[in-house]
């Protein structure tokens, strides 16, 4: 079957290439991304096993914690499935309507654990800063609004992602140079003005993404405050040694993800394997390293883990 309609400018669907200039060699980078992506489904898996049942961790910083692995998993769940059937299988069709919603369920999901990592921040501010107060301040109930409000805030923020190119004529060309449905390259895919989608795509970036790093760096700006305050290095290490896990995953999450950005808006002499790699990475490193930095730093989580498989072994 084509994958354009006759007579219409919408396709039926796209083409994705998976990773253009490594198509031929293509099967085997998707032995190492199957690899992370079984890491990460049993990682997240065995945490969000262990926040459940352990009552002792339904506290802000763990709950918080699950909400990550949640996005961390649709996150990556969204994309490697059929990313890995294009390059093992040749499948490179992939529906109209299913690329839309691909798109949208991985720039939420990157919105949302953005939101999360904000949230975490705040919780860790309040733990140090202000210890005597975090269990009235961050109730329950306090931590549901704020799961909420990211929640709604990367669904209500990137809905207009698919809603607007969903209007665009689609008569040139329906091969996306990509290993799934990401925004801008379908954008290019556009035969019509796209000022609008491009803009909209640089402003969320900056914007909304800005503001979350701007609040992440001023709530550890106030921490380190707070902690060399305190009067004992010993005190000082415990504070920080509580921040690390967050730090980790806080540079695990931006990183990858600055490079992509930067790459596609402004590197037209980076490869396109390498950028392509790149923003690939950037959906699997931190659903794969998020639970091995938590379960390793946090005790709670590593002792409870250690435990069950002692008793399971013996």
């Amino acid at each position: 079957m084509s994958p354009v309609n006759n007579g219409s400018l919408r396709p039926s669907a796209f083409l994705l290439v998976g990773i253009p200039g490594l198509e031929s060699a293509q099967h085997w980078v998707g032995i190492p991304l199957c690899s992370m992506y079984m890491v990460a489904l049993l990682g997240n898996g065995i945490v969000l096993f262990v926040i459940r049942m352990n009552s002792s961790l339904h506290e802000p910083m763990y709950l918080f914690l699950a909400m990550l692995t949640i996005t961390d998993l649709v996150l990556s769940t969204s994309t490697l499935p059929k990313m890995l059937s294009v390059f093992w299988l040749g499948d490179r069709e992939i529906g109209f309507h299913a690329c839309f919603a691909q798109m949208f369920f991985v720039h939420a999901s990157s919105l949302v654990e953005s939101g999360i990592l904000v949230a975490m921040a705040l919780d860790r501010y309040v733990a140090i800063c202000n210890p005597l107060r975090h269990a009235a301040i961050l109730k329950i109930t306090m931590v549901a609004k704020l799961a909420l409000l990211v929640l709604v805030r990367g669904l209500a923020v990137i809905a207009p992602f698919p809603l607007l190119l969903m209007k665009l004529p689609f008569c040139q060309s329906y091969i996306i140079p990509h290993s799934y449905c990401e925004h801008m390259a379908v954008v290019k895919l556009a035969c019509a003005d796209t000022t609008v989608n491009a803009t909209y795509g640089l402003v969320v970036a900056l914007l909304v993404g800005g503001l979350d790093v701007m609040s992440i760096a001023l709530s550890y700006v106030m921490i380190l405050r707070a902690v060399f305050g305190l009067p004992s290095s010993q005190a000082r290490l415990k504070a920080l040694n509580t921040c690390t896990s967050h730090v980790c995953v806080i540079l695990v999450f931006y990183v990858p993800g600055l490079f992509s950005f930067l790459a596609h808006r402004f590197g037209r002499s980076v490869p396109v394997p390498i950028h392509i790699l790149l923003a690939n990475l950037y959906l699997l490193l931190p659903p794969m390293l998020n639970p091995i930095v938590y379960g390793v730093k946090t005790k709670q989580i590593r002792s409870w883990v250690t435990r069950v498989f002692h008793v399971r072994g013996s």
